[in-house]
Parts: C-alpha cells; sequence; structure tokens
C-alpha cells in the first residue's frame, strides 16, 4: 500500500536516477571497488538506503557507525538478508561522531579511502530550546570539524557530508546548521575534498510528518497536517542514489541537487494526508480544530464508519519555511552531466573570517553557564547573513 501511495506522491514509476545510474555504473565500479568505506550515521533512512546502494559495487571495507543499535541491527539483518555480497572487511560500531569513543576508533583504524558522514540532527522541533539547539550543532558542525582535523593528517581521504535544501536561505536554525556545514568543509576542501547534496523530503522516513500518518492511522489519531508548506519528496532508494552519486561522481566543492519542478513536483502535506487516507480507503472529514479531530477519533468509530478526522491548517511555528529551493543566491545550478541531476561548484565565501568567528562565538557560548536561543541565533548569523529566523512562540510540540 505504502509503494502505490508513495508512486501517487512522486508521480514517477522508476528512479529518477535511473538514466545516470546506468550510464555512470563503470565509474561507480571504478570509484568504489577495492575501497575503504566509513559511513557515519549510517543506520538513520537515508544513511541505510545509501549503504545498499553500496554494496553492489564491492568495496574492501565498509564500516558503519551509528548509536542507534536497533536500527543498526536492523540494517544488518536487511543486508544479510538479501542477495547482496558483504565484504570481509565488515563492522558495524554503536557510538557517535565526535565521541570519545569515535576517536579512539579512527585511530585504531588504517585510512579511509571515503568517509560518508550522515549522521545529524535534522528536526526544526530542536529550536523549541537552547539544550537541544546545542545538542544540534554538536552533531552538524562541531563533531564534524574534529572529523575533518583527523582527515587532513590521513591524506587522501575525501568526505560526503549530506546537507540540506533548507541550508539555501534558512528560515530556521536546523537549515542554517546545515549551512554552516557547507561552510565548514568548504574551509577545509584544499586538504580534504568533498561533496555535499542537498535533496527534497525523503517520503516517510522516520521521523518525518509522512512517516506520523502511518502510525496515526494504526493508532486511530487523527490526521494533523499544515495546508500551506509545499515541499518536494524523493523515495529511500532516490536518496540514498543521489548521494551515491554526490559521493563518487563529484568534484570537489560539488553540491548535488535533484532536477525537480517546482510547477509539477511540489505537494502540500495535507494533499498528502487526504491522499493517503483515500488509498486506504477512507474519506478525509476536515475538521475545524484540533479538538473537534480527537473528540471524533476517541469515539473509535473510524475503522466502520471509514471516515477519518482531519485537521489542516496554516503553519503557525518559528522557523517553518513554506516552499523549499535548491540554488541560492548568488549560486548557479549546472545542467547537461545527469539527467536527474544538477550540480552546483561551491564559490568561496565572501566573507572567510565570518565562519570563524562564529564557532568561536559558538564555543564561549557553549562554555558558558547561560544558553539562550537569541544568543546562539546571533552567532550563527554571523556567517549565515541570509538567516531569515522568523520566532513565533510557537513549536511543533505545541502542536497535534
Amino acid at each position: 500500500m505504502e509503494k502505490q501511495i508513495l508512486k501517487k506522491i512522486l508521480g514517477r514509476s522508476k528512479s529518477l536516477f535511473h538514466n545516470d545510474l546506468a550510464k555512470g555504473k563503470k565509474q561507480l565500479t571504478k570509484e568504489i571497488n577495492s575501497k575503504r568505506i566509513l559511513v557515519v550515521g549510517a543506520a538513520g533512512s537515508i544513511g541505510s538506503a545509501f549503504v545498499k546502494q553500496l554494496m553492489n559495487y564491492k568495496p574492501k571495507c565498509v564500516h558503519l557507525v551509528d548509536p542507534a543499535e536497533n536500527n543498526l541491527v536492523e540494517l544488518v539483518r536487511d543486508l544479510r538478508s538479501s542477495s547482496l555480497k558483504l565484504p570481509d572487511d565488515f563492522m558495524t560500531i554503536s557510538i557517535s561522531m565526535g565521541s570519545l569513543m569515535f576517536n579512539h576508533f579512527l585511530e585504531s583504524q588504517k585510512s579511509y579511502d571515503y568517509v560518508v558522514n550522515f549522521s545529524a540532527l535534522k528536526h526544526v522541533r530542536v529550536e523549541r530550546d537552547p539544550f537541544s539547539l546545542m545538542q544540534m550543532l554538536e552533531t552538524n558542525l562541531f563533531s564534524l570539524e574534529r572529523l575533518l582535523r583527523v582527515l587532513v593528517k590521513s591524506g587522501e581521504t575525501k568526505i560526503f557530508s549530506v546537507s540540506s535544501d533548507k541550508a539555501v536561505n534558512p528560515a530556521n536554525l536546523m537549515g542554517a546548521s546545515k549551512a554552516l556545514m557547507e561552510r565548514l568543509l568548504y574551509s577545509f576542501s584544499d586538504r580534504v575534498p568533498y561533496t555535499t547534496s542537498r535533496f527534497a523530503n525523503v517520503a516517510f522516513s522516520d521521523g518525518s510528518l509522512l512517516h506520523g500518518f502511518g502510525r496515526r492511522f494504526e493508532k486511530g489519531q487523527p490526521f494533523s497536517a499544515p495546508n500551506d508548506v509545499r515541499r518536494y519528496f524523493i523515495s529511500h532508494e532516490e536518496s540514498g542514489q543521489l548521494c551515491l552519486m554526490a559521493c563518487f561522481l563529484g568534484d570537489n566543492r560539488d553540491i548535488f541537487i535533484p532536477r525537480l519542478n517546482a510547477k509539477t513536483d511540489l505537494i502540500t502535506f495535507s494533499q498528502i494526508a487526504e491522499l493517503y487516507l483515500k488509498k486506504r480507503g477512507f474519506t478525509p472529514i476536515r475538521c475545524g480544530s484540533d479538538n473537534e479531530a480527537i473528540t471524533i477519533a476517541e469515539r473509535g468509530k473510524m475503522y466502520s464508519t471509514k471516515e477519518w478526522p482531519c485537521y489542516f491548517s496554516g503553519s503557525d511555528t518559528s522557523g517553518e519555511k513554506f516552499q523549499e529551493e535548491f540554488v541560492g543566491q548568488g549560486e548557479k545550478a549546472i545542467s547537461g552531466r545527469f539527467k536527474g541531476v544538477d550540480i552546483i561548484a561551491t564559490q568561496p565565501p565572501k566573507d572567510e573570517s565570518a565562519l570563524s568567528q562564529t564557532i568561536t562565538e559558538l564555543e564561549e557560548i557553549r562554555d558558558s553557564d547561560y544558553w539562550s536561543t537569541s544568543d546562539i541565533s546571533k552567532a550563527i548569523k554571523i556567517s549565515v547573513p541570509d538567516l531569515n529566523h522568523q520566532v513565533t512562540n510557537r513549536n511543533l510540540d505545541q502542536k497535534m
């Protein structure tokens, strides 16, 4: 059922990158075959999709790092239960990037040809408090900086670190943290070659609103979604494929983005919610409030009446961006090399000292006795001046 819904959302029956992968198979095999590869954040939705794509090209060594041990176990079960051949040097490690254990692990290993980083805090919800926000910066920025300093010493290692469409003209601090990540990668790029990718929402990825629709349906809960926020979507498989191409086919400082059309590919969450229910054989019932939808759901008659309560409303939470975009001001998307992908060649920042100033101020805040979202935001804005963060004093945890 989910596959049918996904096909309807995407509007395509085969991968957006099908032709590009077929055309690039020989080069991908050359770049991956017999290589040593470390994948950090391997057990998440995108990381696991990448790993499954990676195994088709016979790497010599694959080490998977992720603190989510249950998800890591499930990924290994998926791999071992498939026809994919895993390398003899295959290992999983349940630790976090940037931790003491991670640093000791790196010291115990030979150098890798590629380090692939999917470790990230990606929810706009982190803006609800400075503690979650600081943890996001630790994951998305500080621990990556420490990793890059280690890779400088290793010599020939290349890195891929996943970015986000929200890094473009960021409306929230999560997106700004990804913009910082891109600037950090660039600052090391003469010593550690890198590529990255910005892409759309991964449909039904863990923790996403679409994933939540399935859980709400199972639990008999009303559906809730914004009706004024439009997003692009790609599948799990496509997310892994895009990152695979960016990592192994991209040149230093390349940002890979999917070639999607704003007129045909953008869709609202409320449209998807109604599509989901209709594909399940239910009629969406539009309610006027959370309370009305909850009252109807608590009667528990939806499965017999085939009518499902929904509350769709305009977005009023801090940091919401109403439409995705992949190309920022002053950037140019270059077409021609791939059919389903455009490439942005990153340009030097206007102020190369801004990043170090931001990091210094963030470190000072981190080491102080008092943290505030306002102070953190001001420090970030030094090197991400296009941050347009609208504070509404309302966050997603306060909504159904």
